[in-house]
């Protein structure tokens, strides 16, 4: 059946679909159905026949392939939209996703929730449908805290204003997402400070509400001795509040909720969320008060209990690995290898905090805290903040050098280790967030422009874990980076083709094989680059027989000008390419080959029948081509 649009509403008491435009009456169809051949026994015959309700002397003859069969053909008459509701809407229902269904009075199905009424339209009729129990009218009701009051709908193409026109319900979830942010910003205007909205916050209150109306209450701002990042945590977790920052970006002793109600008297509704969130915030700043009790070098000890996974040790066996592997990769980017090292070891023993125990998300966070506390350097505290940096898709890096190594330590012993016991991602399915990590860790690599082997790098990781560690895992891990890193520069608009120009002459480090890839992007952007991907393609499909050669040429038997010409502009590239380590720039030198590399394919034999010839005119060749390849394998563009 055609229809338009479809558009579909949501609410906590309320799922409802608008199809526009529905075609009420199936089309009639012509259903034809294949039978066995015209040879074929009359037994077979008149069993699909008879399967079909017909006589054989009912049934086609048509040539279908090289022989002719038997068809059955019959009209069927189109149904009408009405009559096909009910099914269509109880096998909707079924594909519904849901993860804990439940079941209610004594009815044999499930669903999210119990359901109370139900409403089925086609236009301005009653569609007669039983659905969950239910019987199907025009009947809605409004909030169930205004009574609840029930009130027709005329036309199924009404049902989102009439509800907003009689309950003052908003059903399009983005429509009242956007209404609750507009409410938010201007609580916090009246409030002469900024909101600041969660996006995913925001949705889970969208989801909460269908009516929404926001408002601001506040707390003792004794609490803002507490990090605000776990106060943050409290509102939002436990009380789904907005928080409220000054135009300096302070954290204020103030936040915004959304009520599902309009009350006549807002003053009971803050009230009672002042009360509600006093003791949160308390639990929190008996969590800090109590946590600074004791250091972070001090719990070293708790996270020898505390299991990293199975045959990978304890946290604290991952704690000695991070701290090695800290100053191996400190000493290579020239950070400071001591702070690496103590921010290494002590990155994750916020883990066994009481804070950290209640709010999972503060980990490192109040671990760089706890560690100025302590009196650890500053660079060790950020450091140890940031080590979990970035987390998601558009995250900040870590703001340190020392940040970085951590960061870089603790992903890819994660990655290595998991990897090494044969548990690393296939398929759709990747448990640990591997992608993600190994994602984060070459974000590092690439964007704060740290030159780093990364073969080296996860060989060294390996051999820092267990025996229980395959360390032969080395090259199915670098190829599981390189997936990650060719998603990468997918996101980023980089031709598939470009990449594997690069990957060919495999860099060490990403943030190398970036600078490529940057280069690359140069060359093709310049007209001349097409010429010479063409003649790098042909260079390549000639040099396969002859692996032997050098880049040494010859030049005493070359006779063409052409080809003294190439060689002796080759070999002012080739100085300029020794003295520049800008890829971008050797790219831009070797464009300048062009017309010398077409002059040479135009009037010079390369095949020549003097061996000595020949070889030289190959080797000239051989040297172009490592010439391109110094940067990247540009016969991959073809």
């Amino acid at each position: 059946m055609s229809y338009t649009k479809v558009a579909s509403f949501a609410t906590p008491r309320r799922l409802a679909v608008l199809v526009n435009d529905l075609q009420l009456q199936q089309e009639d169809q012509l259903i034809e159905r294949k039978g066995p051949a015209v040879s074929a026994p009359d037994q077979a015959v008149e069993g699909f026949a008879k399967s079909c309700g017909v006589a054989k002397s009912d049934l086609e003859q048509k040539s279908f392939g090289k022989a002719d069969y038997y068809f059955f053909t019959k009209e069927q008459k189109g149904l009408k939209t009405q009559d096909l509701l009910q099914d269509i809407v109880d096998t909707a229902i079924k594909k519904i996703p849901i993860t804990r269904a439940m079941r209610w009075g004594d009815l044999d199905f499930n669903f999210v929730r119990p359901t109370h009424w139900l409403i089925m339209m086609l236009g301005s009729d009653v569609v007669e449908a039983t659905v969950m129990g239910l019987t199907s009218s025009n009947t809605t009701r409004g909030l169930r805290f205004t009574g609840e009051q029930a009130f027709s709908i005329d036309h199924a193409g009404d049902y989102r204003q009439v509800l907003f026109d009689k309950a003052q319900i908003e059903v399009d979830f983005d429509a009242r997402k956007e209404m609750i942010r507009e409410q938010i910003m201007q609580v916090a205007l009246d409030c002469q400070s900024n909101a600041v909205i969660d996006e995913l916050l925001l949705e889970e209150v969208c989801a909460l509400v269908e009516y929404p109306c926001a408002f601001s209450g506040g707390f003792d701002a004794r609490f803002l001795d507490v990090p605000e990042e776990a106060l943050i945590s409290a509102m939002k977790s436990h009380q789904k509040y907005f928080h409220m920052v000054d135009d300096n970006g302070k954290l204020l002793p103030a936040f915004i909720s959304v009520a599902n109600i309009k009350s006549s008297d807002l003053s009971v509704i803050i009230d009672g969320n002042e009360r509600v969130i006093r003791p949160r915030l308390t639990d929190s700043e008996f969590f800090w008060e109590q946590d600074k009790a004791n250091s972070l070098a001090s719990r070293l000890p708790k996270l020898d209990s505390v299991l990293f996974m199975k045959s990978l040790g304890s946290m604290g066996d991952k704690a000695k690995r991070i701290e090695s592997l800290s100053i191996y990769i400190a000493n290579i980017v020239g950070a400071n290898a001591d702070h690496s090292a103590r921010a290494g070891l002590l990155a994750k023993t916020d883990l066994v905090s009481d804070m950290v125990g209640e709010f999972a998300d503060l980990q490192g966070v109040m671990g760089g805290y706890y560690a100025l506390n302590d009196g650890e350097d500053a660079a060790v505290a950020t450091a140890i903040s940031e080590h979990y940096h970035p987390r998601f898709a558009g995250d900040t890096l870590p703001s340190t050098n020392e940040g970085l190594v951590v960061a870089i330590a603790d992903k890819l012993d994660t990655i290595t280790g998991i990897y090494g016991i044969g548990q690393g991602p296939t398929g759709s399915k990747d448990p640990y967030a591997l992608r993600r990590m190994a994602l984060g860790l070459l974000r590092i690599m690439v964007e704060a422009e740290l030159k780093v082997d990364l073969k080296a790098l996860i060989k060294q990781s390996l051999e820092l874990h267990a025996l229980e560690v395959d360390r032969s895992s080395a090259d199915a891990i670098y190829q599981f980076m390189m997936d990650r890193l060719r998603a990468y520069y997918k996101e980023q608009k980089v031709s598939s083709k470009a990449f594997e120009a690069v990957l060919a002459v495999r860099p060490e480090s990403p943030y190398d094989f970036h600078l490529r890839v940057a280069a690359l992007n140069e060359f093709t952007n310049d007209s001349a680059s097409a010429s010479l991907i063409e003649a790098n393609k042909r260079i390549a499909n000639m040099l396969k027989d002859h692996q032997d050669l050098g880049t040494q040429v010859d030049s005493s038997v070359l006779v063409e000008a052409a080809e003294k010409a190439l060689f002796e502009a080759t070999t002012a590239v080739a100085k300029q390419l020794n003295t520049s380590h800008d890829y971008t720039q050797s790219m831009k030198e070797l464009l300048s080959l062009k017309e010398t590399i077409d002059t040479f394919f135009d009037q010079v034999m390369v095949n020549a029948d003097d061996e000595a010839l020949k070889r030289s005119r190959l080797t000239l060749l051989n040297w172009i081509r490592a010439l391109f390849l110094s940067v990247a394998d540009v016969s991959y563009l073809s």
